[in-house]
C-alpha cells in the first residue's frame, strides 16, 4: 500500500511539472499557483499542496525539471561524441533545435524565465542562476576541450567564445518566438558557423553554410 501511495504521488508529481513547465516557458513562473494547477488538472488542491508544500516550491521543482527535459534534449546526444570543433558545432545545433520545436512552448525556458527572476533573490533566482552557469560552462569546456584537441585555435578564449555563441543563439530564440519567424534560427547558425570557422585549425570539419530555417524545426531523432 505504501508503495501504491509513493507511486501515485510520483505520478501526480510528473504530471504537474509536465504542466508548469510549458506554463512558465510560455508566462511566466509568477503565474504558476497550486491552486490554478490543481483546477487545471482535475486534481485536489490538498493533494498538490501535500506535494509541494508552497508556490515557491512548486517553482523550484519546475526549475529543476526543465533542467532534465534540456540535458535530455542538447547535452546527453553529444556524450559520446569526440571532442573538437564538430562538437562544439553538434551542441550549437541541438540547441536551435531545441527552441526551434518548442519543446517548451514558450522557446528556450531558461532564457524565458531569467528575465523574470533576474533581479529577486530566492530560492528561485538562485535554482535558475545555477541552471545558466552551468549551461555556460558546458559551452566554456566543449570548447575548451576542442581547443585542447587541437580543433581550435591555441589562443581561442573560450569564455569569450561561449558567451557570444549564447547571445546569438538566444536572440535567435526571442526573435522566433516574438515574430513567429524560424529565419531567426538561420540568421544565429550562420554568426555561429562564422565565428567557428575562423577560430577552427581546419574549417572543412564544420560545415560551410548553415542548415535550413526549416530544419530547426523540424522533429528530432529519440535521444532516449
Amino acid at each position: 500500500m505504501t508503495d501504491g501511495r509513493i507511486e501515485r504521488g510520483n505520478r501526480t508529481r510528473r504530471l504537474v511539472l509536465d504542466h508548469t513547465m510549458g506554463i512558465a516557458s510560455a508566462e511566466g513562473l509568477q503565474g504558476l499557483s497550486l491552486g490554478k494547477i490543481s483546477t487545471e488538472l482535475g486534481l485536489s488542491k490538498s493533494g498538490v499542496f501535500a506535494l509541494f508544500g508552497s508556490k515557491e516550491s512548486l517553482q523550484v521543482e519546475t526549475v529543476r525539471s526543465a533542467v532534465d527535459v534540456f540535458v535530455r534534449h542538447v547535452v546527453r546526444p553529444l556524450r559520446a561524441e569526440p571532442a573538437g570543433a564538430a562538437k562544439a558545432w553538434r551542441l550549437c545545433e541541438l540547441w536551435l533545435g531545441y527552441s526551434g520545436r518548442r519543446v517548451f512552448p514558450g522557446g528556450c525556458f531558461f532564457h524565458a524565465v531569467s528575465a523574470e527572476f533576474d533581479s529577486r533573490p530566492g530560492p528561485v533566482h538562485d535554482e535558475i542562476a545555477k541552471a545558466r552557469r552551468n549551461w555556460s560552462g558546458y559551452v566554456e569546456r566543449v570548447l575548451e576541450e576542442a581547443r585542447l584537441a587541437g580543433g581550435f585555435r591555441a589562443d581561442l578564449d573560450a569564455a569569450q567564445v561561449a558567451f557570444e555563441i549564447i547571445a546569438l543563439m538566444e536572440m535567435a530564440d526571442s526573435e522566433s518566438v516574438l515574430h513567429d519567424d524560424v529565419r531567426a534560427y538561420t540568421r544565429a547558425a550562420t554568426g555561429i558557423l562564422s565565428r567557428l570557422r575562423a577560430a577552427a585549425t581546419d574549417p572543412s570539419t564544420l560545415p560551410e553554410h548553415p542548415p535550413l530555417p526549416g530544419e530547426f524545426t523540424a522533429p528530432a531523432a529519440r535521444t532516449e
